[in-house]
């Protein structure tokens, strides 16, 4: 036993089995030269400081003003790039690098610019403003002339209601000043008219509202204005309608104007002399083109400061957040009692010590400073954070792992396991070679765009399915090797590694009405035979190998777990996890289910035809019992008692000592007896970070052993619930196999038994479509899901605490667009 132990001390530390070894720095940095050593921090990317002034709100920080500016020029970049989008330009793609900026100046250059595009934005308002006003009078003039014309020459008895033109508007003071000139004075005997334009989709409602208001007294003229013209709200092309409306009375007046304000319905003023009306149009028309040239040039105008924005916009975006994020930094630290330096703490990997201290030598000397920065390392008393180092293809399992709990510090990591697991599990559930390649190249494409996916902004789904790439990649190989097992490809068989060790007892295996297959050669050399394809038995043969398969998957990595908390007991020096826990642990599964591996294995190697469910259930009800048939080795009936008697053992194993040996050496410590604190897991579970060593004085013994008791009944009940857990194995890879099957023989072999090219088309369409989205979508996250599950709950609660908090560095390189 100790060769082993030496063994395994001896062994090389893994990557990614233990999170990098952490330690707590303090930092005291002279405040002239404070800013640039957080900048080379940010750019190092490998220390994560402590709030030291967590007490205190954000306006009461040191550097509560160089936030707030800094938030202000973020307002100003944004409301630069919101210009620049609207005008339809693009931020440049290879920006203009200038020479480093201070904050003031930039501060003022973005001030200026920000005032020189508001005072274009106003005038270029105003001028749309009036250029939509002359536009819209100009159209009335058009329109409106053709209702009141024919009525300036004669009176029209149809209409009642009307018997002479006569126009007052001389409330409508806005457009008369527009144009400088005033209108004729109202009969107020007669009737009167209103012009106006309104937007088409209100024209009806309109419409019936004056009709109400009126009582009908009025008459309603309307015509397309035949233009779309932009509304100043909401910036759109909109179709508008030309409108006369004819009244008596001043009421009926006051009534239309108002309803036309509520409508935003705009009036123009139209007379009815001929000469008055082409002279009007003539000055609309000159002022028209007039404000058409100035719009234009002002937006050229505005379109090439937008521009010259754009070439700067990338590098002052990122300047800002990064100063931002150097104060945001800055406020976590503390001022000495001397006011002179900032003291300050944080984690970093002991790995990372050497480049930290030479990035604030760094920033001592191009600082000018007289005074060096202090860097020294403290003892904590609260667990170091979690940091694994990952590249491009570990990141997305390590997700996998973090999204259930990160690790805690120095905790046995499952990800090294998940890399090959994960994969191999779904495959076990997906296996199909044919869908295996559809996977595969799907992984290959996103692979081979990595570096423009990267760089792109991408959907939710898109991002997910971009950062899984390699996980795709390995669930999509492993497919195939389950599929070449399975002997699958789109669910049709082929003999691909030789001909087939059976033949049919009667005509075809379909029509077989005996017992189906003979053998007359050797085994099939890899994978299912695909004589077993379309036999009688076919169904029975796969539902046995699958399940039997799922048990042992499944037991085999549940000892992996075990396993993995023997290692994190030596690891944290705990010999009473690994005699108490560890030991009891394996007994029980391997005296239980171990021992049904066993048999499983040697049934396939015999071929015997013992009933494993039988064996299994009389092990419980009648150990003693003859086996008879059942009987698949020598001294088989002795060997169940004994691990029948050894699985009763291990659960009082696991139960009791554990807590009454805490208690014993607990009360051993305050005898006077100089013993060690016991690094238990289980004991440090309720741990506070500040309390560590007073948390040790207040043993609470019926805690402890109700803590135990649970854990213990937990995983005697999960022993069994997880190992039927992993027939989900079982059944998916039914499921997806009897699917790809139906979709294969009732639509594809259905469509192509018609001598129809049309049917063949639809049924090769609804074939394809099938697969694509049920097949390998939904199928597809079916099988990840289920992977997820095995490995959150029935892998990783062997072992697993996942209790830690990451490692969160101050870096530059993690700002986002969401820390504006």
């Amino acid at each position: 036993m100790e060769r082993i132990e030496k063994l395994i001390d001896n062994l090389p530390p893994m990557d990614l089995m233990r999170s990098e070894k952490m330690t707590l720095v303090q930092l005291i940095i002279p405040v002239e030269s404070a800013h640039r050593a957080i900048s080379y921090l940010g750019e190092l990317g490998l220390l994560q400081f402590r709030d030291l002034n967590s007490e205190r709100s954000p306006f009461q920080r040191t550097f509560v003003n160089q936030v707030k500016r800094c938030g202000e020029m973020s307002r100003k970049l944004r409301f630069f790039k919101d210009q620049i989008s609207k005008a339809g330009l693009l931020s440049s793609v290879h920006p203009v690098v200038e020479p480093d900026l201070e904050l003031e100046e930039l501060e003022i250059q973005l001030a200026e610019h920000e005032h020189e595009l508001i005072e274009m934005n106003s005038n270029s308002e105003k001028l749309r403003v009036t250029y939509n006003e002359l536009l819209e009078f100009k159209l009335v003039l058009q329109k409106a002339c053709g209702f009141l014309l024919p009525s300036s020459n004669h009176a029209v008895s149809e209409e009642r209601e009307l018997s002479e033109n006569i126009y007052s508007n001389d409330d409508y003071v806005e457009t008369a000043s527009l144009l400088e000139q005033e209108t004729r004075p109202a009969d107020q005997s007669g009737l009167r008219f209103i012009s106006g334009i309104i937007c088409k989709s209100k024209a009806l409602r309109f419409e019936r509202m004056l009709f109400r208001a009126t009582r009908g007294n009025m008459l309603f003229n309307q015509a397309p204005a035949g233009e779309e013209i932009m509304d100043p709200l909401s910036a759109e092309m909109v179709e508008k309608t030309v409108f006369v409306v004819h009244f008596s009375g001043e009421q009926a007046r006051t009534k239309i104007l108002k309803i036309c304000e509520a409508f935003g319905a705009n009036c123009y003023p139209v007379p009815d002399d001929i000469s008055k009306q082409r002279q009007i149009t003539r000055e609309v028309s000159s002022h028209l083109s007039e404000l058409e040239t100035t719009l234009d040039a002002g937006i050229r105008h505005r379109n090439k400061a937008l521009t010259s924005i754009g070439y700067h916009l990338t590098q002052w975006t990122s300047m800002v957040r990064r100063e931002k994020a150097v104060y945001d930094t800055l406020n976590m630290l503390n001022f000495d009692v001397t006011k002179k330096c900032l003291v300050g703490e944080g984690w970093c990997p002991i790995f990372a010590k050497a480049q930290i201290q030479e990035a604030l030598q760094r920033a001592t000397f191009d600082s000018s400073s007289q005074v060096g920065i202090i860097f020294h390392v403290m003892d904590a008393v609260e667990s170091p954070p979690t940091y694994f180092r990952t590249n491009h293809f570990t990141n997305a399992y390590q997700e996998i792992v973090d999204a259930y709990g990160v690790a805690r510090y120095q905790e046995a990591n499952p990800a090294v396991y998940t890399v090959v697991t994960f994969p191999f599990l779904f495959a076990v559930m997906f296996g199909d070679w044919g869908h295996g390649i559809c996977l595969l190249l799907g992984a290959l494409v996103l692979i081979a765009r990595e570096g423009r996916l990267s760089t792109q902004k991408l959907g939710s789904f898109m991002e997910m399915l971009f950062g899984g790439r390699y996980v795709l990649l390995l669930m999509s190989l492993f497919s195939i090797y389950c599929g070449l097992i399975y002997n699958e490809f789109f669910s049709v068989p082929f003999h691909i590694f030789g001909g087939s060790a059976y033949k049919c007892r009667d005509v075809t295996c379909s029509d077989a009405k005996s017992a189906g297959l003979i053998k007359f050669r050797d085994p099939y050399p890899f994978g299912v035979d695909p004589s077993w394809r379309g036999s009688r038995s076919e169904l029975p043969f796969l539902n046995s190998l699958k399940m039997k398969m799922s048990i042992l998957l499944g037991v085999a990595q549940m000892n992996l777990g075990i396993v993995l908390s023997y290692f994190n007991a030596r690891f944290f020096r705990s010999s009473l996890d690994i005699r108490y826990q560890f030991v009891p642990q394996m007994i029980f599964l391997n005296s239980l289910f171990g021992y049904l591996s066993l048999l499983i294995i040697i049934k396939w190697c015999t071929g015997s035809q013992a009933d494993l469910y039988h064996v299994m259930i009389y092990m419980f009800l009648s150990p003693t019992d003859d086996l008879g048939e059942n009987e698949l080795f020598w001294g088989q009936r002795p060997l169940q008692i004994v691990l029948l008697l050894l699985a009763l053992v291990a659960v009082p194993w696991m139960l009791f000592p554990k807590p009454f040996i805490l208690k014993k050496l607990h009360s051993e410590r305050f005898q006077g007896r100089n013993y060690g604190l016991l690094g238990s897991s289980e004991f440090d579970l309720d741990v506070e970070p500040d309390s560590a060593r007073d948390h040790h004085e207040e043993f609470n013994f019926s805690e402890v052993f109700v803590h135990q008791m649970i854990h213990s009944i937990e995983f005697v009940l999960g022993a069994v619930s997880n190992t039927a857990s992993y027939l989900r194995l079982w059944a998916l890879s039914l499921a997806h196999s009897e699917l790809s099957t139906v979709f294969y023989e009732k639509v594809l072999l259905l469509a192509w038994g018609y001598d129809n090219i049309i049917i063949r088309l639809i049924g090769l369409a609804v074939f394809a479509f099938a697969t694509a989205f049920i097949l390998l979508m939904m199928e597809t996250l079916s099988a990840f899901l289920h992977a997820l599950r095995l490995h959150w709950v029935e892998f990783q609660n062997k072992f697993y605490h996942g209790d830690g908090y990451k490692f969160k560095p101050f870096s530059f390189a993690l700002i986002t667009d969401d820390d504006d």
